[in-house]
């Protein structure tokens, strides 16, 4: 399923969660999935769905075409202040201020009050899935499956900046509008673009920047899609989060056990916490420095173990290519 392009991207996960509640309403199961976030070449995210069960093509078209997420937000169709001419915080009065008459600018909060005492009040905008919807019934252990299978779990370690590469000028151009559009559009209630648009942002303070936010959705390589390739349910693999921990420090064990690396396992019920004022305590800035420098050490080890393995792997190879050339010429 596709999403029509333009600064809906920022709210398209907001738009994925509805589109989930909605379909275990209309199931009456807890529907559990993998999902991966693709942008189009257009850049309008494309979302892959993988669903245990079976429901049939038209529940499902019914449930995307009836989902849809309201931005109740102020409205940002309207600048009222230009960059270069922003509120800025006033010390005296606790609060920012209009640059020109020094009145206070209203807050996130007295937006929000004010848009419920309007009765006729609209969203500030209204997200829907596009027209292109794809289901397909794949049963498990079958080539078609694997292929999906690899298709969906790619996007572990590939980022969005790989996949929205122009390649044409065309593609290019319409990027840049995309992302000039993204530039000035909030993406949260703590936005710092707010100020733009007449509305102090949620919790600023005297240290806030107005106009400036270093969210991932304002950022040309990501194009709004600030969130996670990757979107999987709880009850996906019946693991929670310790056991998919264990799962990879294991991972890790193994990968460097078959480098010839071995790590003595530690024994966590020798560990109890410091108590307060103890001399023996190293300085925070230490330890900090301590962990980094560890961090760095044990990535470098298990980077040497899979070059290790990968170059092992080859010199096997070339034995066995060696060893079939020597048999085909005895044949000879």
């Amino acid at each position: 399923m596709d999403l029509q392009s333009g600064p809906s991207h920022i709210h398209f996960s907001a738009l994925f969660d509805r589109f989930m509640q909605n379909y275990r309403r209309a199931t009456g199961r807890d529907v559990q999935y993998f999902a991966t976030v693709e942008p189009q070449r257009r850049g309008a995210p494309h979302i892959h769905i993988g669903v245990r069960g079976s429901d049939s093509r038209a529940l499902i078209r019914q449930v995307a075409a009836a989902t849809y997420h309201q931005v109740w937000w102020p409205h940002f169709d309207h600048e009222v202040y230009e960059s270069g001419h922003l509120p800025q915080w006033d010390y005296t009065a606790g609060c920012f201020t209009d640059p020109d008459t020094h009145e206070p600018v209203p807050t996130w909060t007295e937006v929000l009050d004010l848009m419920d005492s309007v009765d006729d009040i609209q969203p500030a905008h209204v997200i829907r899935f596009g027209q292109q919807i794809d289901v397909k019934g794949i049963l498990a252990g079958t080539p078609e499956a694997d292929r999906h299978i690899g298709y969906l779990t790619k996007y572990l370690t590939k980022s969005v900046s790989e996949v929205i590469e122009p390649k044409t000028q065309r593609a290019a151009d319409h990027y840049d509008r995309l992302h000039a559009e993204l530039a000035v559009t909030p993406c949260s209630p703590s936005c710092g673009l707010w100020f733009r648009y007449g509305v102090v942002p949620k919790g600023a303070t005297a240290k806030t920047v107005p106009g400036v936010c270093k969210g991932k959705a304002h950022r040309r390589e990501t194009l709004g899609l600030r969130g996670r390739r990757v979107l999987v349910s709880r009850k996906w693999t019946g693991k929670d989060l310790a056991d998919h921990r264990a799962d990879r420090t294991e991972h890790v064990r193994q990968v460097l056990a078959a480098a010839g690396i071995s790590k003595p396992e530690i024994d966590l019920m020798q560990i109890s916490p410091v108590e307060p004022g103890d001399p023996n305590v190293p300085p925070r800035e230490h330890l900090i420095m301590a962990m980094v420098a560890q961090k760095i050490s044990r990535r470098a080890e298990y980077t040497r173990a899979q070059l290790a393995l990968s170059e092992g792997v080859i010199v096997s190879e070339s034995i066995v290519q060696q060893q079939e050339s020597t048999d085909d010429q005895s044949a000879a």
